[in-house]
């Protein structure tokens, strides 16, 4: 199985949904099953398998979640395949859902059993054709790339004034603005949070410039613990959550001083947690999914090292997915970024050149993320992988940050 969680957000940025897209691993990996097992689990919704699996808060904490149906899955017994609450379940509907009378009733039913119901990828010819799925519709996505978005609006608002509309395939933080500007939608969803700055200086607050200079002093490779100690001491939210940290981790509870705590650590220790740890509260005033994208990356990548025959890298497979967004956080290009913390060799030619030792993991990763199976079919035949280990680690970083927000909040 192939997993990718796509967010939607809100017009303040805050993430309020996200789309499960996922897909069975042979219509990939051995094209000669086409033919012969295309339909094997067709009747399975794959997204509730992995909500089952997973845990609904693990994939979308206390949001909703979007779970696309196929032609035939949509009549399976969704009930006995997820135990999840059914309000916090959007069936997701494309156009491969004719608008027969059979489909309609079967889309009725769900809805009076407490689930929701989302549509996307319609053909503005479609639109008349769908009116009474439309009407039971509680979401539909439009496609800013393909359709002339705000006349659907207009169109939706008029005959369909309960639907939520969806504004899909946005690009660029300028698009986001201006269909924000305009109103009207209540989701927005695209690469636009997450797309890196190329031009322009911006002057880096100075909060984050004692973050940098703290990841400065960690990433040296003989840093000293007092050094490190004494910058986490300038910020109290660091301290508390190193105080707290290491406090748990003890038998004997009462460390009380920050150079106490970081021996308590050691070395190794102290610069995986201060990586994290200074990472998130460097985007703490960026969108939420940005800081959520890092850290999934981070311990995405970790988690391929022993895939890729990277074992002994992992650290740097660590620190490069957690610095694959740093652009968007500094709002600075890359090179300049990386500058700033001075980062140097595999993790620099990584995320600068698009080349070296690490870029197959970091390449795959955002194929990944997006969902662009086809390329990820092709990356892993060409690197003779299964798909087995790549989506154990993907699941395990969702594990993992689950785990590790969960903890913040004690």
């Amino acid at each position: 199985m192939l997993l990718a969680l796509i967010p939607l957000f809100d017009e303040n940025m805050a993430v309020r949904a996200y789309s499960v897209f996922s897909q069975k691993d042979n219509f990939f990996l051995d094209p000669m099953m086409l033919g012969t097992r295309q339909n094997d689990g067709a009747t399975t919704v794959e997204g509730l398998e992995l909500i089952r699996t997973m845990g609904i808060e693990t994939l979308s904490e206390d949001k909703e979640i979007f779970v696309p149906v196929s032609n035939v899955s949509v009549f399976s017994d969704v009930e006995s395949q997820c135990d999840a609450p059914h309000e916090r379940i959007a069936f997701l509907i494309d156009n491969t859902i004719p608008p027969l009378e059979n489909y309609v009733s079967r889309l009725r039913e769900l809805r009076e059993k407490g689930y929701k119901l989302a549509v996307r990828k319609l053909a503005v010819a479609d639109f008349e054709n769908y009116r009474e799925i439309l009407r039971l519709s509680d979401y539909i996505f439009l496609d800013n790339r393909k359709i002339a978005i705000d006349k659907a609006k207009i169109y939706f608002s008029k005959l369909y004034p309960n639907i939520n509309l969806c504004a899909g395939g946005i690009d660029t933080m300028d698009d986001f603005e201006a269909l924000k500007e305009r109103g009207g939608y209540q989701l927005y969803e695209g690469n636009f949070y997450r797309v890196p700055v190329t031009r322009g200086s911006h002057e880096v607050a100075p909060l984050k410039v004692n973050y940098i200079e703290l990841l400065n002093t960690v990433n040296n490779p003989n840093f000293e613990l007092t050094a490190a100690a004494d910058i986490i001491g300038r910020d109290t939210a660091l301290t508390i959550s190193l105080l707290q940290m290491v406090n748990r981790m003890t038998v004997n509870s009462g460390i009380s001083t920050i150079r106490h705590a970081a021996a308590m650590l050691g070395q190794r220790e102290l610069r995986k947690w201060i990586n994290t740890a200074v990472v998130n509260e460097m985007y703490s005033d960026k969108p939420s999914e940005v800081t959520r994208l890092s850290l999934l990356r981070a311990k995405f990548a970790e988690f391929l090292a022993p895939v890729f025959g990277m074992q002994n890298q992992s650290e740097e497979l660590f620190l490069m997915g957690l610095f694959s967004v740093l652009d968007v956080i500094l709002e600075k290009p890359m090179e300049e970024a990386l500058e700033m913390v001075m980062v140097a060799g595999d993790v620099r030619e990584a995320l600068i050149g698009g080349g070296g030792k690490l870029f197959p993991v970091l390449n795959l990763m955002q194929q990944y993320e997006n969902a662009n199976w086809p390329e990820v079919s092709r990356l892993l035949l060409l690197a003779k992988m299964d798909v087995g280990p790549v989506n154990e680690a993907y699941m395990n970083s969702l594990r993992w940050y689950r785990d590790l927000m969960f903890d913040k909040t004690k």
